[in-house]
């Protein structure tokens, strides 16, 4: 039995042998290849009863690593019965077939019938290789008749990338390249630049690690290493520590369609193939060393100086103040007797206060001059009722009839809207201050959970498509890939603090005063309330922290990280603005909060649905204006326009009619309160401009959009409130003048930085990569880390002005401070 069993299985085998030798054609004696030899040609024919075996010897260059490339070429353009290519190398296998199709969107298919490859190089760690590698290149077909092919092997003379050296090669979706780059010693990271001078073809760059296969087909070169998509630009910083033995490969992959980098489908389509499309991509690399240790070091100490200039700044401020101060306090104290005066009492200012009667002058002879008497107080309607805080607008506590008649005045002064209890309104506007915390940590810890889940995909599958960084000035630092744009929000956070030191100061000096019963703090100026400002100076330092979360990877679904704040920002310098000189009857913290957040709403809306949505800016638009309308309404009459819309009959629209005649149309000449009706016709003007803009333009960028128009009314509420100002014979002193003017000029510089685009989110990411731009500070920071710094120092100026734009009045009664 064991016999039978030996002589059959003997028998397959020599069937088979037998079955081999027929069906192969011989292998031939194995061709040498040597160095410095260009490459060899072959032509054949083949069908499904033959086999072509090519076999060769090859030797590297010494002293270098030199690679073989194999280019094939069939006449056959049958899917059904492909030339197949084998070429068996001592540790890789390498096979494909001609025609050679790549599958595409909509079950595309994407042929073609020259096809070459870059062969795995034996030796590429710069060992001592041997002295011959075989290689062995196995051609077979199943077609029905014979089919021609022609072999091309040659050997690659410029394998290798040096460092500082461009190289300019051309690559097609059939005939991809790679090459390989050693880092010279005592440089632990390089830039990997690429560029291109046509937009498409779309192109992958990939950088692995030297192991075998190379993943350098479509289809599989996002199996490994980091890769980028690319048009013209791309840029990828690679240290050492992350490939160990020093090397890696360089791979350029064509893809078959440019949906990836923004484009479309090919034009000229046979059914659902496309056959040798001319998509040639011709590149030019260059890699060269990155920044060392010390420039990290240095640029994180020119952050650090330029910001803390602006402390020695304020506490240089604060010591010529403190030094004033003290010097006018010994004085008092050496002639106590001399300019003693008396300060007059206060009028009340009635509804028939004529338009000339020194609207909003200041009289000099109830200026402080030594010791004053303290006015006769008038009395006051104090109330800590928690009723207070829970409305949305806060009015004097007296009857509804009283608050009508003095909000109808013609002529208004902060002593009609400072009326009620100092320690209620304090504990109204701390709650902003309180509520902005509660925001801020509940915000930012899903944030930066968020951002940190965001790198680490990144940083695992090498996919930098997912980040929009600007890649030729992007510095890693540990595990974030772009930490120049993380470093540059430190001054948001600095200056943040900063103010808040401030706030903090000029707070405690007016406790003081208070406790002390100082009849200027108690009667004369501005009414001092700092909650506002303690919330500004956290929503700047926010505005920092979550900008830096943004820049860890910016992209489309964390724009708002950005933005949220921006808007929060603009929102509370306009109540702080408007709170300024109507203390009483402000905005409460909910509603500011709730209408914040209705804003981030929209934004968000915008951003998914504002490209391609008309209806969504016919709704925006629409909510736009009747929003600005109502908020001009309840403006122009300080808070008491109502409509009783309780009962559910037409006499409302009566009533409405009734009050645009009377307001409007009798009063079309001469309204009753001609300051607030000129802003807020300028201001519907404007707010009615961008709503037409973008029904007809419908911008991409519906974040800077929406912030342009909380900037722009801001701006012109600013503009309005330092005109009336003047108007009303009141003065700017030094400080503020100083900031006003610095706001203005850091602000046009800010600007021009940040209309200097390096990335888009809203485009592909290799069209964003078109955008990218060297560094132009240290060779560590861009344009847009420009813009950080330069908006941070504008924003902290412009609360500067906001805090110190009326010290002017601090010796002027309240009811000789207009309201406007």
């Amino acid at each position: 039995m064991r016999t039978s069993g030996a002589v059959i299985w003997l028998s397959q085998w020599l069937l088979l042998f037998v079955t081999v030798i027929e069906l192969v054609g011989g292998v031939s004696r194995p061709t040498d290849i040597k160095p410095g030899q260009l490459g060899l040609r072959y032509f054949g024919q083949i069908d499904k009863n033959t086999e072509e075996v090519y076999a060769f010897n090859y030797t590297s260059s010494p002293g270098k690593v030199d690679a073989l490339r194999v280019f094939v070429r069939s006449d056959s353009d049958d899917l059904e019965f492909p030339v197949l290519f084998v070429v068996r190398q001592q540790k890789a296998v390498l096979s494909w077939q001609v025609p050679l199709a790549f599958r595409g969107y909509y079950q595309m298919t994407y042929t073609y019938q020259d096809v070459s490859r870059t062969l795995c190089p034996h030796d590429p760690e710069g060992q001592a290789p041997p002295s011959e590698q075989l290689m062995y290149i196995d051609i077979a077909s199943m077609a029905p008749s014979r089919v021609q092919y022609e072999l091309i092997v040659t050997r690659l003379l410029n394998f290798e990338l040096l460092t500082g050296v461009s190289m300019n090669f051309s690559a097609s979706p059939s005939q991809p390249q790679y090459f390989l780059y050693t880092f010279p010693e005592g440089v632990d990271s390089v830039v990997i630049k690429v560029r291109s001078p046509n937009t498409y073809p779309c192109t992958v760059v990939s950088v692995q690690d030297i192991a075998c296969p190379v993943y350098d087909q479509d289809h599989n070169v996002e199996f490994n290493g980091i890769y980028q998509s690319m048009t013209k630009k791309a840029a990828i910083t690679i240290r050492r520590k992350d490939f160990p033995k020093g090397q890696f490969y360089v791979v350029f992959v064509i893809k078959p369609e440019d949906y990836a980098c923004g484009g479309s489908i090919p034009a000229a389509t046979v059914g659902n193939h496309t056959w040798n499309l001319k998509r040639v991509k011709h590149i030019e690399v260059t890699i060269t060393p990155s920044i060392n240790g010390s420039v990290y070091l240095h640029a994180t100490l020119l952050c650090l100086l330029f910001f803390f200039i602006f402390y020695l700044g304020a506490f240089l401020v604060f010591f010529i103040h403190h030094f004033r101060v003290q010097s006018k306090g010994h004085d008092l104290a050496a002639s106590p007797d001399e300019g003693e005066g008396t300060v007059a009492a206060s009028h009340p200012i009635t509804t028939s206060t004529p338009e000339g009667s020194s609207y909003g002058a200041i009289d000099e002879s109830r200026q402080r001059r030594g010791k004053s008497v303290p006015p006769i107080p008038r009395p006051r309607a104090y109330s800590d009722s928690s009723a207070d805080e829970e409305s949305d607008f806060d009015g004097i506590p007296e009857m509804d009839s009283d608050k009508n008649v003095i909000h109808t005045k013609t002529f208004l002064y902060v002593s009609d809207l400072a009326v009620k209890d100092r320690r209620t309104i304090s504990k109204k506007y701390k709650i902003y201050f309180w509520n902005i915390i509660t925001i801020a940590v509940f915000y930012a810890l899903p944030v930066v959970q968020l951002v940190i889940t965001y790198q680490t995909v990144v940083n695992v599958t090498g996919n930098q498509d997912i980040c929009y960084y600007n890649f030729l000035c992007a510095h890693p630092l540990g595990l974030l890939s772009s930490f120049n744009n993380i470093l540059s929000n430190m001054g948001h956070v600095m200056l943040g603090f900063l103010f808040l030191l401030i706030v903090l100061r000029r707070d405690l000096l007016h406790l003081s005063l208070l406790e002390a019963k100082d009849v200027y703090a108690l009667e004369y100026g501005i009414p001092k309330h700092f909650g506002l400002f303690y919330t500004m100076g956290i929503a700047l330092t926010m505005e920092g922290v979550l900008s830096a979360c943004y820049h860890v990877c910016p992209n489309y679904s964390n724009f708002q990280f950005d933005t949220s704040f921006m808007y929060m920002i603009a929102g509370l310098c306009m109540l702080k603005l408007y709170q300024t000189r109507h203390p009483d009857i402000n905005a409460s913290a909910y509603a500011a909060y709730a209408s914040f957040a209705l804003v981030i709403f929209l934004a968000v809306l915008g951003v998914v649905f504002g490209k391609d949505h008309w209806w969504f800016w016919v709704f925006f638009s629409i909510i736009h204006v009747v929003g600005t309308l109502a908020l001009s309404t309840h403006i122009y009459y300080m808070g008491r326009f109502k409509i009783d819309v309780s009962n559910a009959d037409f006499g409302i629209f009566r009533r409405i009619f009734q009050i645009i005649y009377t307001d409007c149309m009798q009063q079309c000449s001469r309204p009753m309160y001609m300051d607030r009706m000129i802003l807020l016709i300028v201001a519907n003007i404007v707010n009615w401009f961008f709503a037409i803009f973008g029904l007809v333009f419908r911008p991409r960028d519906f974040a800077s959009y929406l912030l342009g128009i909380f900037i722009c009314n801001l701006l012109l509420y600013l503009a309005f409130y330092i005109i009336m100002k003047l108007r009303s014979a009141e003065r700017i002193r030094p400080l503020p003048l100083f900031c006003i003017i610095a706001t203005a000029g850091v602000w046009a510089a800010a600007l021009y930085f940040f209309f200097q685009n390096l990335s888009s989110w809203e485009e592909t990411p290799a069209q964003s990569r078109e955008k990218n731009r060297e560094c132009i500070i240290m060779h560590f920071f861009d344009d847009h880390d420009i813009w950080h710094f330069l908006s941070a120092t504008a924003m902290f100026f412009s609360f500067l002005v906001l805090l110190t734009l009326d010290d002017d009045l601090d010796e002027v009664r309240r009811d000789k401070i207009p309201v406007f």
